[in-house]
């Protein structure tokens, strides 16, 4: 049962792997579908953001840098929370819960010993918010034997599924990932890390341009495509045909991977329309092999790339592509809705994977609760 009788409001926190900030969605579950009371962005200060790129990217750290960034990043979410709630007018003692995803530094989950590791102190934040906190979500799948990841696919199912219409889920941030909906209820959802999202394509326009991404991937869209180097990385990478569950993160697929590719000179521009061919083609091909015709929703930073959406929309052609807008839900803040919802569910006991996407032994309530009081 909710810890306040009556009410279904939660909030929902995602800071993904773009690194580009912390998203905040505070959504009202009284009806369905559910509406989206508040939603916003904070940027991540530079420094921060550097911190973090290091800390994800580096093999090695010191305890100190890692608690202190996790300590501060604490605090920065409790920021986010209480300037979007002092925005939207609402009352803190109304929410129920809040649900935060917390920062990956590192995804490992087939390793001897797999983990998945995120930092953002919830104690911090349950304190300086006042409001129950939910966090940690993916430990639990991966003691099951899970790979942590996806586990928006759950949420999509509640919110997207149409027994009119085989639907498609395409999150495209840093990291991209589908979900497969089937009209059919009967038949099983499936969900997975395809590969590169935007994070290939962000660090090399940071790299050439000094900007933090290709607005419109317009620098991208005037480049041409390198089929030889495209084709490389497709056929050269082991992860692209490898069947699902599987999930993966930067700290792969980062500047390291795309460097050993780049053993020729090309002009950048062309690199850019490459690493956005790679990102589209990847997802269609992962949607080819599993799905009917279906509709394809996009949501994530991603959705905000035109000339990826083209792209993906003429690989897929019996998919037609929008974004998640269609459907009643801004795609920048549907993975911070889904954490509202994996709130909603720890709170009420319910669990929150789906062991056919995650690959865990069974289905299992998710995260630790850290009570304001």
């Amino acid at each position: 049962m909710s810890l306040i009788a009556g009410n279904e409001i939660y909030i929902g926190l995602m800071s993904g792997t773009s690194l580009d900030g912390v998203d905040v969605a505070i959504v009202d579950f009284a009806e369905f579908p559910p509406r989206l009371i508040h939603s916003a962005t904070t940027p991540y200060a530079a420094s921060m953001k550097q911190q973090l790129e290091a800390l994800c990217q580096s093999s090695s750290t010191t305890l100190d840098e890692l608690y202190s960034l996790d300590a501060r990043l604490g605090e920065v979410y409790a920021e986010s929370v209480n300037t979007a709630l002092s925005m939207a007018s609402v009352d803190r003692s109304k929410i129920v819960a809040l649900g935060c995803h917390g920062q990956t530094i590192r995804h490992s989950p087939d390793s001897t010993s797999p983990f998945s590791a995120q930092i953002g102190d919830p104690n911090r934040l349950a304190v300086l918010t006042g409001i129950t906190t939910v966090a940690d979500f993916r430990r639990k799948d991966i003691a099951l034997g899970g790979q942590a990841a996806p586990l928006a696919p759950a949420f999509h199912q509640f919110l997207f599924h149409s027994k009119d219409e085989n639907r498609i889920l395409v999150n495209i941030g840093g990291i991209a990932n589908i979900t497969w909906l089937p009209a059919n209820s009967e038949c099983p959802v499936i969900g997975f890390d395809t590969g590169p999202g935007n994070t290939l394509c962000d660090y090399w326009n940071r790299k050439h341009r000094n900007s933090s991404f290709d607005e419109d991937g317009a620098w991208g869209r005037g480049g041409t495509v390198i089929d030889d180097l495209l084709t490389r990385m497709i056929s050269g990478e082991a992860y692209f045909c490898q069947a699902p569950p599987k999930s993966t993160g930067t700290e792969y697929f980062n500047a390291e991977w795309l460097s050993s590719y780049l053993q020729d000179e090309y002009d950048a521009r062309d690199v850019q329309a490459t690493l956005i061919e790679l990102t589209a083609s990847t997802i269609a091909t992962a949607i080819s092999v599993l799905a009917e015709p279906a509709n394809c929703f996009v949501c994530g930073g991603g959705a905000h790339n035109q000339y990826l959406l083209e792209r993906l929309d003429a690989s897929l052609p019996d998919c037609p592509v929008s974004t998640t807008a269609v459907l009643g839900l801004d795609p920048d803040y549907v993975e911070a809705a889904a954490f509202a919802w994996l709130a909603r569910e720890r709170i009420s006991l319910r669990s929150g994977n789906i062991p056919q996407v995650t690959r865990a032994q069974r289905a299992a309530i998710l995260g630790g609760v850290y009570r304001a009081d």
